[in-house]
């Protein structure tokens, strides 16, 4: 049985009465998990649409205007599209009397990944080696760490109270990512290199926003509620080593990516960024789908996942000099890897949970038993 709480005041009082009027438009016979798969294609295409005006992160930077400025106009439409639609899913499933423990997992699953997407394209806007008002790369990865972290917390917290707390910070994120592209629309790329108060630039109050609601707000959070539901006497887990569990793999999976981006003779981050960034992301996604579904099936996850341990050679490999020149390359073939492996999985996950639950992936009809 699902179980979600939101508190936050931004959707509970203006986003919710907005997703609601929306919902009543949908029609019927559209499968809740078409909806969401619709907004990831849409993030999707968005991002490879940034990608070809701005491969290493630099076309904001060293010469604004390389990205077209309907391409910001287009990334505020999709990101809008794809909030809507993945805060109406749900809702149109109750609606339609169609939920079903695949489409929690389709949609959270879909979610680990579009987590990534969603903050690697939009740092095309801020650029990259732009003096106070860019990024660096390793800025980059850390920005992308955080965020990451803070969804493995609320789905570790669900995994241990049997309840899924939405953070506050996933409203408020796409909020102001559709207000930075409307923003860099309307006004260029030029607005975000230049201090708009006290000398600070835009991109710092990013940071002070995201690392406040991180670090100070969900984690907190997190722990407070676990710490509640132990009190109360409510959570799924009794054992310390079981409801710490869940953590191992992605932690090592971080510290393994960050040996490499720090260890790293050829400066790998700084090469091939959105290459690098895009490979963390997905590997993430992998990783916590694994925990996504024990935390549904009450079920132990695995102490290592499998992604680990080709991690570990292809990073000692990298360290130590064994690749030398060929490094990229190996980053290249490594992503395309996993890439493909995790598309697989989703596929294979998907269709078996269709036949056991006797219903279609995109489509509200019946499968005929056999």
């Amino acid at each position: 049985q699902y179980s979600a709480v939101d508190t936050n005041p931004l959707s509970v009082y203006i986003m919710q009465p907005i997703w609601n009027k929306i919902m009543k438009i949908v029609p019927l016979w559209i499968a809740p998990n078409l909806l969401t798969f619709s907004g990831f294609l849409m993030i999707l295409v968005n991002y490879f649409l940034i990608s070809f005006y701005d491969w290493d992160y630099t076309a904001s930077g060293s010469s604004p205007g390389l990205v077209p400025s309907w391409v910001w106009l287009f990334s505020a439409f999709t990101t809008f599209c794809a909030y809507a639609l993945d805060s109406i899913d749900g809702k149109h499933a109750r609606r339609t009397q169609s939920s079903t423990p695949l489409g929690e997992l389709f949609d959270h699953g879909l979610d680990s990944w579009a987590t990534s997407i969603f903050l690697l394209s939009f740092f095309s806007v801020c650029s990259r080696g732009n003096g106070k008002a860019g990024l660096s790369v390793h800025t980059m990865y850390i920005y992308l760490s955080i965020v990451l972290f803070n969804f493995m917390c609320s789905h570790w917290e669900k995994y241990n109270t049997g309840v899924l707390f939405l953070p506050w910070g996933y409203d408020i994120s796409q909020v102001v990512l559709i207000a930075a592209y409307l923003l860099t629309s309307a006004a260029g790329v030029e607005v975000w290199q230049k201090p708009f108060l006290f000398g600070y630039y835009i991109t710092d109050a990013l940071v002070i926003l995201l690392i406040g609601f991180s670090l100070f707000l969900s984690f907190p959070q997190t722990l407070y509620n676990i710490h509640r539901a132990r009190l109360k006497k409510t959570l799924k887990n009794d054992s310390l080593y079981e409801g710490l569990l869940p953590l191992v793999s992605p932690l090592l999976l971080f510290l393994l990516l960050t040996v490499w981006v720090v260890l790293s003779p050829g400066n790998i981050l700084a090469k091939q960024p959105r290459l690098f960034l895009w490979m963390v992301g997905v590997a993430f996604s992998n990783v916590i789908c694994k925990v996504i579904i024990c935390q549904m099936s009450s079920t132990q996850p695995e102490l290592f996942h499998w992604f680990l341990f080709p991690l570990a050679l292809v990073v000692y490999a990298a360290i130590s000099g064994l690749l030398g020149w060929t490094e990229e390359a190996v980053l290249a073939a490594f992503t395309v890897l996993i890439t493909a492996a995790h598309v697989h999985y989703g596929v294979c996950v998907g269709r078996q949970l269709s036949e056991h639950l006797n219903i279609y992936i995109f489509s509200l009809k019946k499968r005929v038993q056999e």
